[in-house]
């Protein structure tokens, strides 16, 4: 029998906007948000602000704004909603042990935060794709929305040894506690620490 091509594993790769790592068997860790947590004017203007931002600490001082925008709640928040959270997560473990491995996790009201290793014959772009194409169509019918429902990108880092894949599995698990959502990682419902 003829087996199907398998899916290139391509590195580092853009579409003129974030960098991506696609890699077999390496961990990364993955953030993507609804389309309405942060309008356009705001990432204009945050492009803006970090022009006076050294080179070397834009990167970092990029990311941390948007953490902390997006951790403040803005957009619709619809996946708040336990139906929506709870289909988020059946669309991740569905394929987690065959396609990927899944690692700590967190569902926050206007974006997500997991840490995945895919395995040989898949790519990252391909999973992260059809998560955010299946649950799109899902959560327009649960909530009445409309498209878009996510922002057409992703942010990924790849994690580099054990003790990053320990401070990133922190960091996804203590998110809802630093947005004041929670008092504990265990108190969340909708983390991988929540679950146990």
């Amino acid at each position: 029998m003829v087996q199907p091509p398998q899916p290139a594993h391509r590195g580092w790769t853009s579409r003129g906007y974030l960098p991506h790592f696609d890699a077999a068997d390496t961990w990364q860790s993955i953030t993507y948000r609804l389309a309405d947590a942060m309008p356009r004017h705001v990432i204009a203007g945050m492009e803006r602000d970090l022009t006076i931002a050294p080179d070397d600490e834009r990167d970092r001082e990029r990311r941390r704004r948007v953490e902390a925008w997006l951790d403040a709640g803005h957009g619709s928040c619809v996946l708040r909603r336990d139906d929506i959270a709870a289909l988020i997560l059946e669309t991740w473990t569905r394929f987690a042990g065959s396609r990927y491995d899944l690692g700590p996790w967190v569902i926050m009201p206007n974006h997500v935060h997991l840490l995945i290793r895919v395995n040989p014959g898949h790519t990252l772009a391909t999973s992260v794709g059809s998560w955010k194409s299946y649950t799109a169509k899902r959560i327009m019918a649960l909530a009445g929305m409309s498209a878009p429902i996510w922002w057409p990108e992703y942010w990924d880092r790849f994690i580099r040894d054990e003790a990053h894949w320990r401070s990133v599995g922190n960091y996804i698990e203590r998110n809802p506690v630093v947005a004041g959502l929670a008092r504990s990682p265990q108190e969340w419902r909708w983390g991988s620490a929540g679950q146990g």
